[in-house]
């Protein structure tokens, strides 16, 4: 015989099973959502919340730093001076006032509005020479090989679609409002392809320079291309930056931008292509400390750990200050190396900070390089701030509609980015550099 009561326990303990089982389910694939939001890596603009307190900050106010000294715009020489309307007699009395007892001035910078356009007919010789029947051609410099815009329209509207962010709909608002030139999305768009054409080769330039680089900063984000998942790549040095954007992030877009045998050093994160690709890495201790500041907020047994990477750090970096030589440098690496060999050979508990440590122990070899080469950074930190912008920009497009624009987008942002980084003005670079390219047309 069965008791009725156990029977309906079974049931019970059943059902509770089952739903025992179903929110173990969905709070794994909660926690599986939530981990891109919540995780060390998470950059500022995907964080729900703020990693830290805001007494850990103390009270904040709003503007400059105290004690931070100020900056005065200077006042410049006028270019013309424009008097008021004189005046003969009083407004109160009606008596005649003579010549002004004082005159003030106010010095105001203005601008055209709109500025005038000018349509300019470009005139072409053609020679035939009498001996040998060739052809000789004589063209402008600023006369471009295509189209019926002129370099300086041509810069304009590039650098309103990329420099100041806007679609293209706006660029062809604001050509027409601003200088007073009709056009459509689809022409802006097609000036856009223009510049990016002739500005190729100066693209390719600045990828050859990157390949011979001693130390590339490098770093990727997602993006996506007529709604398909792809990658941007930034590669960067003291001087240059270029942005490749392909569908892989694997090692083919290491050895297509930096040649198969590339022979500087690459700085980078924890990204396995990176050390498939070279063994000549500096990896991030941004990210490495970072990670271990999350672990040390919600593992006891992590502190430490935390605090000792941080004073080895800090103290490796104090003593390479006023360029040691390579001697020095080989030594400090070698006790550095043997410190965090320590530190990682601790016994640990924590599943998250057990993975932590292996995560470490795998790129032993590559925390240190920055000890014993000059010139490297311990952190991608150069990579992470070119990156800024390209994020700020996929916000506002969100996707982009074919592999044109992509082509477009990364030549004329690898320009902008290198003749900032070389400290020369964007307008101006552009202009010389269209003018170069229609001189070799």
């Amino acid at each position: 015989m069965t008791c009725p009561d156990c029977e309906n326990l079974r049931e019970t303990i059943r059902k509770l099973e089952e739903e025992n089982t179903k929110l173990r389910d969905e709070n794994a694939d909660l926690k599986r959502r939530l981990a891109q939001y919540e995780n060390p890596h998470t950059p500022p603009s995907r964080r729900m919340y703020p990693t830290r307190s805001r007494s850990s900050y103390g009270r904040r106010f709003p503007g400059r730093p105290r004690g931070h000294p100020g900056r005065t715009r200077r006042t410049p020489r006028p270019d013309a001076v424009k008097t008021p309307e004189r005046r003969e007699r009083c407004e109160g009395c009606g008596a005649p006032l003579g010549e002004p007892s004082y005159v003030g001035h106010r010095v105001v910078e203005e601008i055209s509005n709109p500025s005038p356009r000018q349509v300019i007919d470009f005139l072409t010789y053609e020679y035939k020479c009498t001996e040998c029947g060739s052809h000789t051609t004589a063209r402008h410099p600023d006369c471009p090989p295509e189209g019926r815009f002129g370099r300086n329209l041509l810069v304009q509207a590039t650098l309103m679609k990329y420099e100041e962010r806007l679609p293209f709909e706006k660029v062809s608002r604001g050509m027409e409002s601003e200088f007073g030139v009709p056009m459509t999305p689809a022409t802006a768009l097609d000036v856009t392809r223009r510049v990016g054409g002739w500005l190729r080769p100066e693209y390719e330039a600045v990828r050859e320079r990157i390949r011979a680089s001693r130390v590339v900063y490098v770093d990727e984000t997602g993006e996506k291309v007529d709604g398909v998942r792809h990658w941007l790549w930034c590669f960067t040095t003291e001087a240059d930056t270029l942005v490749v954007i392909r569908r892989s992030r694997g090692v083919k877009v290491l050895e297509e931008t930096l040649g198969k045998k590339f022979g500087g050093t690459l700085v980078c994160d924890g990204w396995r292509p990176y050390p498939n690709y070279t063994g000549n890495i500096q990896r991030c201790w941004a990210h490495l400390l970072r990670e271990a500041e999350w672990l040390a907020e919600r593992f006891g047994e992590a502190k430490p750990l935390r605090r000792g990477l941080m004073r080895l750090f800090l103290e490796v970096k104090a003593a390479l200050v006023g360029d040691p030589p390579p001697r020095v440098r080989v030594r400090l690496r070698v006790r550095a190396e043997r410190r965090l060999r320590r530190w990682l050979g601790r016994r640990y508990e924590g599943v998250e900070v057990v993975r932590f440590v292996g995560k470490v122990r795998n790129g032993f070899g590559h925390w240190f390089t920055f000890v014993t080469v000059p010139g490297v950074e311990p952190t991608n930190n150069r990579a992470e701030r070119a990156l800024k912008e390209h994020v700020v920009q996929r916000k506002i497009f969100g996707t982009f509609r074919n592999g044109k624009g992509t082509g477009i987008y990364e030549t004329v942002m690898s320009l902008l980015a290198t003749w900032r980084q070389r400290g020369l003005n964007p307008y101006e670079a552009m202009a010389e550099s269209l003018t170069a390219a229609w001189s070799r047309s």
